[in-house]
This record gives C-alpha cells, sequence and structure tokens, in this order.
C-alpha cells in the first residue's frame, strides 16, 4: 500500500489506499484488512480516521466487518439465480423459461396512474390511469426476492378482459393479447443502480448492493406499446440471460449491400 499524502481529507486518503491494494489483488477477496492498529501505525493517523476510512469502503461495498473477527474484503459469489428472459410461443400459448421457481412473498398491489418514466414508455402523459399490479416474488430454494410490476393501458384492456384480471401472470396477459389479434414483440432495456430505500428494505439487499433494473415493453400491432414490466432484483444474486435471434435488415440496407 502506498503513502498518505497531505493536505486532504486523511480518511479518504487512507480509504483510497487500502481500495488500491484491493482492486491490486494485493489484499484478494476473502482476506483481512490489516487491523486498525496497524492502519494507525502504517499511514501515522489516528483511530478515528482509520475507522471513518473503513466505513468508507465498507459502504462502497468493497469490505464487510465481522463481528469479533475484524474487517475483511467482500467476497463476491456468482449470482444464485439466473434468470431466463426468452419468450416462447406456439400459437397463442406463451411460455417463460425459468419462472416456475418464483412464489409470491404477498397479495399482489394495485395502483391505477402513471409516472413521469413510465407514462411515455407507454405513449400516456404523467399521471394517466391504467391498471397496474406490483409484485413481490421469492425464490424459495435461495431466499432471492424479486419485485415485478405490470402496467396496463386502458386502451390495452379493452376487450381483453384484463381490466377485471391485472394481477394475470404475463404468459397469460401475452395469450390474451394475441388473442385479441395482435401480433407480439418485445424490446427490453437492463441497467444497474443505487437502489431506493424502499428497494433496498423490500429486497432486503446488504450495504452497497446495487440493484438490476429491466425494463419491457410488450408491442403490438404497428409497433404500438400494449404493456410495460420492470423488474427489480440484487444485481448480486441474479443474472438475466437472453436468446437473441437476428432480425431483418431493412430493404435500403438489403440494397446498399
Amino acid at each position: 500500500m502506498g503513502e498518505i499524502q497531505r493536505p486532504g481529507a486523511l480518511y479518504q486518503q487512507v480509504a483510497a489506499e487500502i481500495r488500491n491494494a484491493i482492486t491490486a489483488g494485493e489484499i484478494p477477496p476473502g482476506a483481512p484488512v490489516p487491523s486498525e492498529s496497524q492502519l494507525m501505525d502504517r499511514y501515522g493517523v489516528s483511530r478515528p480516521t482509520v475507522r471513518n476510512a473503513v466505513a468508507a469502503l465498507r459502504s462502497e461495498g468493497l469490505i464487510e466487518v465481522i463481528h469479533g473477527k475484524g474487517s475483511y474484503v467482500r467476497a463476491l459469489p456468482a449470482p444464485v439465480n439466473t434468470i431466463n428472459r426468452a419468450v416462447t410461443s406456439t400459437g397463442r400459448t406463451f411460455s417463460m423459461l425459468g419462472d416456475e421457481v418464483w412464489e409470491p412473498v404477498e397479495e399482489p398491489a394495485a395502483y391505477r396512474t402513471t409516472t413521469a418514466v413510465t407514462g411515455p414508455q407507454l405513449g400516456l402523459e404523467e399521471g394517466e390511469a391504467l391498471f397496474a399490479c406490483d409484485w413481490l416474488l421469492a425464490d424459495p430454494k435461495t431466499g432471492t426476492r424479486l419485485m415485478h410490476r405490470v402496467l396496463i393501458p386502458f386502451a390495452t384492456a379493452e376487450g381483453t378482459g384484463l381490466g377485471e384480471a391485472p394481477d394475470s401472470q404475463p404468459t397469460d396477459i401475452y395469450a390474451a393479447l394475441a388473442k385479441a389479434g395482435h401480433k407480439l414483440w418485445w424490446s427490453e432495456t437492463v441497467g444497474a443502480r443505487i437502489p431506493r430505500p424502499d428497494e433496498r428494505a423490500t429486497l432486503q439487499l446488504t450495504d452497497a448492493t446495487a440493484v438490476l433494473h429491466t425494463t419491457r415493453t410488450t408491442h403490438g400491432t404497428n409497433d404500438q406499446p400494449l404493456l410495460l414490466e420492470e423488474l427489480r432484483v440484487s444485481a448480486d444474486r441474479a443474472q438475466l440471460t437472453y436468446r437473441i435471434t437476428p432480425d431483418k435488415a431493412p430493404a435500403s440496407r438489403r440494397a446498399r449491400a
């Protein structure tokens, strides 16, 4: 580990040196971080400075404090859940591989308006009414929790029966839309971010764990958005897998080729 350069916030400098040692592999995952006394002697700083540095690294998720033992570099195990996001169909019957492992933790909750984020994705204004359902699911084998949200515009639900059953499973919703004459396709975005406090509590996330957030739009005839689904899960507890098939190139692109 390097030297402390003054002036500057000492605890941030100490944290930076420890961080560098971790990323360089000098302190590997699962290994103990030098004790407070060792760090004090090494950098010539006070105990509060060392403790603040350790607290900063803990908030970043780089180290964890084990009571009675000390600070350790946090090991990052492989995700314990693989969520298959592929949709398969035979006519008007749809399935999603792997979704059978998730069980409801509580009764689904409903609300009826769009937000500034979800509205535009459905071609609606903020605050527009719709059918919506929030699910909290869990894998009984691993305990991993997953938040799943379904947003169904009134225009989509009309004539499908979905208005009476907005808590239907996604595959049943797809089937109802296909029965109504829609030729379906899906687009999905995936990102990771710092969780909001309610997400951290609901998903039971540890300190500094990111949330994996996917947004799936179901498109129908003329590519109009029919349905919006959001999935949120701990980024260190799950990974997503997809089946990718090639799209046909636009006619103008084929002509240039």
